[in-house]
């Protein structure tokens, strides 16, 4: 099978972007958009392999132990981040992310390597679009990670010229903080990647981005702490408070039962209820169909309210399967990386 070539202008890509986020739009208008996009990001693969190949080759060259990965940004997400950016008139075929691959190294001085190798790139037919450091100026939410953007160009043939594609490069420690940031969302339906989710946990990253960039020797994020030991106490009372050692050693755990979960089931659920007891951590898990979504919303808002009347110590969550394997799927070592960054933490806390 062929790699899939986009059979669509830009302006048909564009205006297909448009109708996805209209509130008039038909049901009829939103499948053939949904086509063009489809397409659309299909046509990406071809030139997200070339990339990949020749990060992992470059990467591996710096570090054997380097972790190289890539993806096609889901259909959902890009809807979401087309709806997310209507003010800066967000245009689909402009999106820089569709395709992206990431390289993850054990420092920041192999990081800075594998940064200057491509900088000193001779010769390369494709055209440098955009490069950001969030390392040394890091996003406000805590972010870190250098990427460069790239325009496809072939000298052998014309159909994926143009296309955009992302590369990322960071340490393993900020690669941890990702994950987490990931787990959390996933966990309790938050977005804090997107910078909407609750403010005690929006907080937390921020604050732990900056411990780990003092780790690393790097400039702290945007309105944190200079002084450390302010900046340990305030990450040590947000972390008790969320209770996040507890909850993410836990949710690394059902991962792994879910995971197991769906193995043995002879049917196919769309929703999982997770109803810890963080204090014997014992777990219950109810398995829903599709057409049981909103039964799902249902049962979870009375076990919520169950929790909050009788004061218990719970954690009750509903996630979606589909979620969990695209975490999976994005974060391949997710279950050690989670782990990672709660002894990260540990640790931090131990300095004095």
């Amino acid at each position: 099978m062929g790699w899939t070539k986009l059979n669509f202008s830009k302006n048909q890509v564009n205006k297909a972007g448009d109708v996805l986020i209209s509130s008039s739009s038909s049901s009829e208008e939103i499948s053939n958009a949904l086509d063009i996009l489809t397409n659309w990001r299909s046509s990406h693969s071809f030139p997200l392999h070339t990339f990949a190949v020749r990060l992992k080759r470059i990467s591996k060259r710096v570090d054997s132990s380097a972790i190289v990965t890539r993806r096609l940004k889901r259909v959902s997400s890009i809807i979401k981040k087309l709806k997310r950016d209507q003010t800066s008139k967000m245009k689909m075929s402009r999106m820089q992310d569709v395709g992206g691959c990431r390289s993850v190294l054990p420092n920041l001085q192999k990081v800075n390597e594998l940064v200057g190798l491509y900088e000193k790139s001779r010769g390369l037919k494709h055209k440098l679009s955009n490069k950001k450091d969030y390392i040394t100026n890091p996003k406000p939410d805590g972010y870190r990670s250098f990427h460069f953007v790239y325009k496809y160009y072939s000298d052998k043939s014309n159909a994926y010229d143009g296309l955009l594609i992302e590369i990322q490069i960071r340490t393993y420690l900020q690669h941890y903080w990702a994950t987490a940031v990931e787990t959390v969302d996933h966990f309790t339906r938050q977005a804090i990647k997107s910078n909407e989710g609750q403010k005690e946990w929006m907080d937390f990253f921020r604050l732990v981005s900056s411990a780990f960039a003092n780790m690393e020797n790097t400039p702290s994020v945007p309105n944190t702490p200079t002084d450390k030991a302010e900046l340990r106490e305030q990450v040590q009372a947000l972390a008790r408070q969320l209770k996040v050692v507890k909850k993410m050693n836990e949710w690394a755990r059902i991962h792994k039962i879910i995971e197991n979960f769906e193995k043995e089931a002879k049917d196919k659920f769309d929703f999982y209820l997770l109803n810890l007891d963080l204090t014997t951590r014992e777990l219950k898990i109810s398995a829903f169909k599709k057409s049981q979504e909103e039964f799902a919303n249902s049962e979870y808002s009375k076990l919520e309210e169950r929790m909050l009347k009788n004061k218990e110590d719970r954690d009750i969550v509903l996630v979606s399967a589909d979620t969990a394997k695209e975490l999976r799927k994005a974060y391949p070592n997710y279950f050690l990386d989670t782990k990672e960054f709660v002894n990260q933490l540990n640790e931090y806390f131990k300095q004095s």
